[in-house]
């Protein structure tokens, strides 16, 4: 009988901040020994929430049984679990350094033989948003939250942040091979699930060849402000592009005035996929979209919402 196991290496770096509190989405793909994914397969996982180290105490641990999609890809939210112990709605986010810790049975029962650990590398902001006296408001052009704020919501609390440095002048859409990727979002935070999507995929096709490429330079990105350190960047949608596009100038200004770069007259790559060989541009001299082959190189610029 052949052994399986499950990818942690890359992917569990993808774990990601939902947009309602409660909650934080996380995503692995599982294959067997022959490098085949695990289609269609139960699991059982445990997720625990450690403090101050990686091998810190468990404030916090629930339990799933999940199943594997056609492409082997597991997907759970960490908070809507089987509570074993712990209470994740009252974790005071901002008091200390959380690291999230997976352990996974393969045979979809609690003999836990696989695990990983990793950083939340920044805090989780509408969870740390219950327990702060004073919220403030933000507006476009403010530098905050890791970069420059580009989008506000009607409540000035929650938003989108672009990087004030562009994360590459030429580097491709994939990683040495055509094919769909199913990351079609087109919409306010749509980039961050696609971007999530394109490095699965990749993963799933080619393994970890090294290659640089647009989804992958945004999700390896850590940005250092004032003591707190930002990692869930992603690559933006295409509307997301455009938005950036009607404040570039205060982009601009933001960002040289603290040591960035502006946003060039340039093409941009969104994270929405087009077809299985072409995604879309975004060009910052017009404003303009178009379809363009997966293999041409074009400009990044990061995103993360707060």
């Amino acid at each position: 009988m052949k052994k399986i196991f499950l990818i942690l290496a890359l992917v569990i770096t993808t774990v990601s901040l939902a947009q309602t509190p409660e909650k934080m989405s996380y995503q692995a793909i599982v294959r067997n020994t022959d490098g085949n994914l695990l289609s269609e397969k139960t699991v059982g996982m445990q997720i625990s929430v450690l403090k101050s180290t990686s091998s810190g105490t468990a404030i916090y641990i629930e339990t799933h049984s999940v199943t594997t999609n056609v492409n082997g890809l597991v997907t759970l939210e960490i908070g809507m679990g089987s509570v074993v112990t712990g209470d994740f709605s009252v974790i005071n986010w901002g008091d200390d350094k959380y690291f999230i810790k997976t352990e996974t049975d393969l045979e979809g029962a609690s003999n836990y033989t696989i695990s990983g650990t990793s950083q939340l590398l920044s805090v989780p902001y509408a969870f740390h948003a219950k327990t702060a006296g004073n919220l403030k408001n933000y507006k476009i052009g403010d530098f905050a939250h890791g970069g420059v704020v580009f989008w506000v919501d009607e409540t000035g609390q929650h938003g989108l942040v672009c990087s004030k440095e562009n994360q590459s002048t030429s580097v491709k859409w994939f990683a040495g091979t055509f094919g769909k990727t199913l990351a079609k979002g087109n919409g306010l935070y749509a980039g961050k699930t696609n971007n999530t999507i394109i490095i699965m995929s990749t993963y799933a096709v080619v393994g970890d060849n090294g290659d640089s490429y647009a989804a992958r330079l945004c999700n390896e990105l850590v940005v250092s402000e004032n003591n707190n350190q930002f990692g869930d960047w992603y690559l933006p949608s295409e509307y997301e592009l455009s938005l950036m596009y009607q404040n570039k100038a205060e982009i601009n200004t933001t960002s040289t005035a603290n040591g960035g770069e502006n946003l060039i007259n340039d093409v941009y790559w969104s994270s929405t996929e087009d077809s299985d060989n072409t995604a879309l541009g975004f060009n910052f001299s017009d404003g303009q979209e178009s379809s363009i082959l997966k293999s041409f190189q074009n400009r990044v610029r990061a995103i993360r919402s707060f």
